[in-house]
């Protein structure tokens, strides 16, 4: 019961979020009727929807994490890896349940209404999510000594938030126990800082989510710096109340409600009709496919989940071994961040909103995401071996254009919206969402009220595994510019690397691995505000270096040993992930030899901003 209640809700929020913004679109800019505080209580919907999507996810156990090398170990040492792994979870979601809680009882924080409804209303949400999926945890009942440790650490680790609400609720000022205790824990994050982000760091190949791996290393970092654990809940609110990310959880389920519907076999049929009767024609349709989904779900691997199987059919029904056609599906599973409206990009340029805007970002992109796409159409072509093919047929392509015709509307409508100023990013991924909505319930029919409700909730997990990253990466960028490390990390690389040459194939090499070892979003919010002060320092536009930031961490998902794709790829076509690398070891070549390219010709990047 609780877990259609807590399903409802989000996808209540959902449709809240997709209406919303174009009524008023329409009450202000069509009738002249003024809506007061629209954008903040959107904003702050989004973050009610969030903490439910946030939750949802972990009881569904579908947030991000790295591959698990515990699967790899005898089953003692497996066990000793979930203890761990147990009470580290548990310790990190205790000591953010208290400092987020410490928050909401603050009355100096977020003292605003919008609406005469308090922003607290709206923020304590964040406070009962972590309580929430600390309830889960303990209710699974494996490894409860680890799992009571780990909450008896939380709250070691807490007893600064535990004296502030104690201070906020009962006007204690001084409590000399949990002071001296709590001394004791930040000389020992001082003390020992390097070996627990590295402990914390390992955890993550455990298979802990990485939310909760960021999470735990930003709240030793402000540990050690004196103790401001306050302003991890704050930059979680503010960075999930940002109009622009308000964007990416809509697009995220726009592009799922198109590959669970018929959009995919329509898209398939009209490319194989434009390009099937040519050597490669299929391989076309793959990659126009891939990419354009890809595009609207911002996650590289639900496209290989979700088309994999229906495109390694088609291709291999047209000459194609079966493992080459699924090396060249997951080679092809993230091209779609380079294109507008990529949620990667709408991040990358949010992160970073003094150096680059996002429109720039999106042009930018275009060419050298073309040089991908094209670069893997080639090299998909080499390895077409069918002698027959379907005629050139100007029929079929009709009847293809005429099925598919609502389909291909979508990124025309998006585009023209969205460029030509009439609709803000928000309002933007608002259509996104009601258009596939209508399109794949009342014209396709591909879904009935029932089963629209049902996918909107299942990619709610998708969306929500992405938020909690993002609320937790603001906090560590936070510190990371308050720090200033990016001045830091620009004064050494400077006076030992004096040749821009040089520092573009060490960025690149650095991007690769953390491509490989992080998901995109967290690596767009911590490691670009640390590269993007180096980059300008040796004269790279803003704009050149957000392309080949993206353009490393899509490879990056292919890199071994743990790129995230390589691994998706073996879930949905069972098949060993040694054999995997194997078989995308030439489209990685390829895709390396692109980003040379654009790494050394700018003129890729900038010819269409002039």
């Amino acid at each position: 019961m609780l877990k259609k209640i807590e399903n409802s809700a989000a996808v209540l929020l959902v449709m809240i979020l997709a209406v919303l913004p174009l009524a008023f679109k329409i009450l202000q800019d069509g009738l002249h009727i003024q809506v007061p505080e629209s954008d903040a209580v959107l904003v702050n919907l989004v973050f009610l929807f969030s903490c439910f999507a946030g939750l949802i996810t972990w009881r569904d156990n579908r947030h991000l994490n790295l591959a698990s090398v515990s699967d790899k170990v005898s089953p003692k040492v497996h066990a000793v890896f979930a203890a761990l792994n147990s009470c580290g979870v548990s310790a990190v979601i205790t000591a953010l349940f208290l400092d987020s809680l410490c928050q909401a009882v603050n009355p100096d924080q977020l003292p605003s209404f919008v609406w005469g409804i308090p922003l607290k209303f709206f923020y304590i949400f964040l406070p009962l999510c972590y309580f929430f999926i600390l309830m889960l945890i303990v209710r699974t009942k494996e490894h409860p000594a680890a799992i009571i440790s780990g909450i008896l650490i939380g709250l070691f680790v807490s007893l600064g938030p535990i004296t502030g609400i104690m201070y906020y609720i009962r006007g204690i000022q001084h409590i000399p126990v949990l002071e001296s205790l709590n001394t004791v824990w930040l000389n020992l994050s001082i003390r020992f800082i390097f070996p627990l982000i590295i402990f914390m760091v390992l955890l993550a190949f455990t298979g802990m989510p990485l939310f909760v791996v960021i999470s735990a290393v930003t709240y030793i970092a402000f540990s050690q710096a004196g103790g401001y654990v306050d302003v991890i809940p704050l930059e979680t609110y503010r960075i999930l109340t940002d109009k622009s990310v308000a964007a990416i959880p809509l697009f995220t389920i726009a592009g799922y409600i198109l590959a669970h519907g018929s959009a995919s076999r329509r898209f398939v049929e009209l490319f194989k009709a434009m390009f099937g009767w040519f050597r490669g024609g299929t391989v076309v349709a793959t990659v126009f496919v891939m990419v354009f989904f890809t595009t609207f779900t911002g996650v590289s691997g639900v496209t290989i989940l979700a088309l994999g199987s229906l495109l390694s059919i088609i291709l291999a029904g047209s000459g194609y071994t079966q493992d080459r056609a699924e090396s060249l599906i997951t080679a092809c599973g993230a091209l779609g961040l380079l294109f507008p409206p990529s949620v990667a990009i709408i991040m990358y340029a949010t992160t970073n909103y003094f150096s680059v805007d996002v429109i720039s970002l999106f042009v930018g992109a275009i060419i050298p995401g073309c040089l991908m796409s094209f670069a893997m159409i080639a090299t998909g072509i080499i390895f077409d071996r069918q002698k027959q093919r379907p005629a050139f047929s100007l029929q079929k392509i009709g009847k293809a254009v005429k099925d598919c015709i609502w389909e291909l509307l979508l990124p025309v409508f998006i585009c023209a919206g969205y460029f030509s100023g009439t609709f803000n990013l928000f309002e933007t991924a608002s259509f996104a969402v009601l258009y596939t909505v209508c399109l794949a319930a009342f014209i396709r029919r591909d879904f009935t009220f029932e089963t629209t409700w049902k996918v909107i909730g299942d990619s709610i997990p998708v969306s929500g595994g992405v938020l909690f990253i993002l609320g937790a990466a603001a906090g560590l960028s936070y510190f990371i510019l308050d720090a200033d490390i990016p001045g830091t990390l620009t004064d050494f690389i400077t006076y030992y690397v004096t040749n821009k040459y040089i520092f573009l194939i060490l960025m690149n090499i650095l991007l690769l691995v953390v491509g490989c070892l992080m998901d995109i979003y967290s690596a767009i919010l911590i490691v670009s505000p640390l590269l993007l002060p180096v980059a300008a320092s040796f004269g790279v536009s803003p704009v050149q270096a957000g392309v080949i930031f993206l353009m490393n961490l899509s490879i990056g998902f292919l890199t071994p040993p743990v790129g995230m794709d390589l691994f998706i790829a073996s879930y949905t076509f069972k098949k060993p992930v040694g054999r995997v690398v194997k078989g995308i070891l030439p489209f990685i070549a390829v895709q390396f030899a692109v980003l040379m390219l654009v790494t050394y010709i700018p003129w890729f990047t900038t010819v269409l901003l002039k």
